[in-house]
């Protein structure tokens, strides 16, 4: 599709935690999405990554600033003091404030860690001025927003931001400073375009929901074999996925005379505790582990899927998900969700509809969902497609990209209307 961006494309940087990551992957499509467009893109990562096979493309040219890069994030902190100092002053000035004073409940090692952010931030901003970077978007609202805010004030360029779920909750800091500072905030739902209006009331239309995108390739067909039950899960294995509600939901199915095959597709902190529930439950050869899987790998796996669970929930620390991408992937590849019933999630699934709502700490009611679709493929048909639309309407990548662009292009015709 075309936009208005395309007469007005100019250098941007994105910045994420740990960039290209197997597991965000709405971050380097949006990187491979936007230069595929013609825009110059560089790919910022604040700490080093792991090289993959399939992001090698991402991997060839991105920036690093701590790890073996730090010696070069600081030399160029060094070269920002001596050829802008009174910017300088005034960007680690403003750090130190906001650790005085953050607006917000932070803790003391949160507080300290501003200004040291500024520094390396600093650093940063002598790297992408040689690119001439004229907008740095984030993603994450914590750490890589902090870098990006401070890395922005020292060039005199905007930023923007997208926020997610562990980023505003547990790792949150001085949030509310951002969404003032911020040029626009990208809301991957209408949910957190409410949060962060009772965080920093807007009437600019600066917050503005652009989804997580994914791609809309091939669909399956749908069709539930007959005496088993093919289910997927596909996440980071931590509390708030609701994988050991999944896992106690596949034991009720079977004691219900509903075979089940249960795949978790994952890896990360719960994985033994989940292993170790898996078997005190009595779990036999129908639970398959695989660890983490490459991107390439979901959509085969969802081919042979029945349905993809999610049971997402509120932790005990009080994380949540926004809507997880793997969802998206499944509703835009035919095959039907069964997902926590979260309010951000809420926008995606519409119970009965495109999908399947539940309770994610609740085994029994868990398995009630999913007997629905054991051996009804009409249900299990009218669901695959609505998700499907649901997807094309609103959360394709192609989708995200144009409001993207729009959001750039704008404020590029902005600074130059003020030259």
């Amino acid at each position: 599709m075309t936009t208005s961006a395309e007469a007005s494309r100019w250098p941007l940087a994105y910045i994420a935690g740990t960039f290209p990551l197997l597991s965000e992957t709405f971050v380097y499509r949006e990187v491979r999405g936007l230069r595929q467009r013609g825009w110059k893109v560089m790919a910022v990562s604040l700490k080093p990554a792991a090289a993959v096979s399939e992001l090698e493309d991402l991997q060839a040219d991105r920036v690093e600033v701590y790890g073996p890069e730090i010696r070069a994030t600081l030399l160029g902190a060094v070269r920002e003091l001596l050829s802008h100092p009174i910017r300088w002053a005034i960007t680690l000035g403003t750090a130190i404030g906001d650790a005085i004073w953050p607006g917000e409940r932070l803790s003391v090692s949160g507080r300290l860690k501003l200004p040291m952010q500024a520094v390396v931030a600093m650093g940063l901003a002598w790297r992408l001025r040689q690119s001439g970077v004229r907008h740095i978007h984030c993603h994450f609202a914590h750490a890589p927003t902090s870098v990006g805010m401070y890395a922005a004030m020292q060039m005199g360029i905007p930023f923007s931001f997208t926020g997610h779920a562990n980023d505003i909750f547990q790792r949150r800091a001085i949030l509310k400073k951002k969404l003032q500072r911020a040029r626009f905030v990208a809301c991957i739902s209408r949910w957190h375009q409410s949060f962060y209006n009772l965080k920093c009331a807007d009437t600019t239309n600066k917050y503005e929901v652009i989804r997580c995108g994914v791609e809309l390739g091939e669909t399956k067909e749908p069709a539930t074999e007959e005496g088993q039950l093919r289910i997927l899960t596909v996440c980071r294995l931590v509390e708030k996925k609701g994988i050991d509600t999944l896992i106690g939901a596949g034991v009720e199915l079977n004691r219900r005379g509903i075979p089940v095959k249960l795949t978790i597709a994952g890896d990360g902190p719960e994985r033994q505790p989940l292993e170790k529930l898996a078997a005190e439950l009595g779990c036999g050869d129908w639970l398959a582990w695989l660890g983490e899987v490459a991107n390439s790998r979901v959509f085969s796996l969802l081919k042979e899927a029945d349905v993809l669970a999610l049971p997402c929930r509120e932790d005990s620390r009080g994380d949540r998900d926004g809507i997880p991408v793997v969802l998206m992937e499944a509703m835009a590849s035919g095959t039907p969700v069964v997902a926590g019933n979260l309010p951000a999630i809420g926008e995606l699934v519409e119970d009965g509809v495109s999908g399947l709502l539940v309770e994610g700490n609740k085994p029994a009611a868990l398995a009630d969902k999913l007997a629905m679709l054991w051996g009804n493929p009409d249900l299990s048909r009218r669901l695959a497609a609505e998700g499907r639309r649901r997807i094309e309407s609103e959360f394709s990548l192609g989708t995200t990209l144009d409001r993207l662009e729009r959001r750039f292009a704008a404020g590029q015709n902005l600074r130059e209307s003020r030259k």
